[in-house]
């Protein structure tokens, strides 16, 4: 059968169409609010050209760290703040994929001081988050609505490390749940251990895993945990000394099998290494560096046994590189450069791993936390 050309037409340009709305994806950005900053800040990134535009923003109290529902309706953002162990919240939004724009629904106290992390877990039905200053974690439960209740369940973590100066108690970091959403991993710099513990989705309730936490060199800080896609792997990142550790990872269990730096000996001064991504594919891993080293670590993994090997230090190019993400797409890494007040777009090499500046910079107050949603 012969297809007419309007036909073919009509088909090519749905073709391109449903390509270019794939490509394009909201981002969606924490800060730390004051200065020229006002709350969280919501753009469009085209991942084909890696170009952007201002959608909305929403006033809200240093909302440093988000994290989006299973759904993408709904986003929830720590409010760093403190006052005696319980002045942190955690406030929830509605997102309109239309029209990209946050609406308030609720706050809720976080249980505890300086809220650094948020995450929902993989049924929607639950946030956890971590309080720095308070070394506590604490269960909330979402309702119907998107709107978060009172916490349900507040830990306590004990202990002290051998810095005197910044790990005289105990400091969440990081709140990270398996793939299978059973787990979850506490990194807390202040006792440098990651605490380990089952969760239950039905009730939120957590408990002590069999393996109740992995103790990492004295004075290493360990930050923020990630895992390899294919789940064999975890990788966490010391602020403190500059370094990533490698784990085997099966069931709940870590298993350390490597150490390896993330600063270059040559640099100097304050380390305060950050963040910590995988790529989708699996082949790298980057690590940011604040500090006198405003850099991004470039590894490639070894498939065979997740070990890494160093391909390079890219730049930031910028002051403070807080956080960074890797696009839906693969192609490019984003830096939130917190001091420079602006993200910095690479380009990725899929192959190589490496990075290069694109000279495209979005330009907002204190960019500390990059998260996404498909644009529909």
């Amino acid at each position: 059968m012969k297809l007419s050309f309007l036909t073919v037409l009509l088909s090519a340009s749905a073709s391109i169409g449903v390509a270019q709305s794939h490509a394009l994806h909201y981002l969606i950005t924490g800060t730390y609010t004051g200065g020229k900053s006002e709350g969280i800040y919501v753009f469009e990134f085209n991942s084909t050209t890696g170009s952007f535009r201002k959608i909305s923003h929403i006033k809200t109290s240093n909302p440093s760290f988000l994290t989006v529902s299973p759904d993408e309706k709904f986003v929830y953002a720590v409010n760093e703040n403190a006052n005696n162990d319980n002045g942190g919240e955690v406030s929830a939004f509605s997102f309109d994929k239309k029209t990209g724009r946050l609406s308030a629904i609720n706050k809720q106290l976080s249980g505890g001081d300086a809220p650094c992390y948020i995450v929902t877990d993989k049924t929607g039905k639950w946030i956890i988050t971590g309080n720095y200053s308070s070394g506590t974690l604490s269960v909330l439960p979402i309702n119907a609505s998107g709107g978060l209740g009172k916490a349900t369940t507040i830990i306590q973590h004990k202990g002290s490390g051998i810095n005197k100066e910044r790990q005289k108690k105990p400091h969440v970091h990081c709140t990270v749940l398996s793939k299978d959403n059973k787990w979850l991993f506490v990194p807390d710099l202040g006792i440098d251990k990651v605490m380990i513990y089952s969760f239950d989705s039905n009730t939120g309730k957590l408990q002590p895993a069999i393996q109740p936490f992995t103790k990492i060199t004295d004075g290493g800080g360990p930050r923020h945990l990630t895992f390899h896609p294919n789940n064999r792997y975890a990788y966490l990142i010391e602020e403190m000394v500059g370094a990533v550790d490698v784990f085997d990872y099966s069931n709940g269990k870590l298993k350390p099998i490597q150490h390896i730096a993330s600063v270059q000996d040559s640099d100097t001064g304050f380390i305060g290494s950050a963040d910590i991504h995988v790529s989708a594919d699996g082949n790298f891993l980057y690590a940011s560096n604040r500090g006198g080293f405003n850099t991004i670590a470039m590894y490639s993994i070894n498939q065979q046994n997740g070990t890494l090997t160093l391909i390079g230090h890219q730049p930031s190019l910028g002051n403070i590189p807080r956080n960074f993400s890797i696009d839906p797409s693969g192609n490019y890494l984003l830096a939130a450069n917190q001091e420079s007040d602006n993200i910095v777009i690479f380009k990725r090499n899929t192959k190589t791993g490496l990075l290069t500046d694109t000279g495209k910079r979005i330009e907002v107050g204190k960019p500390v936390c990059l998260q996404w949603i498909r644009k529909e």
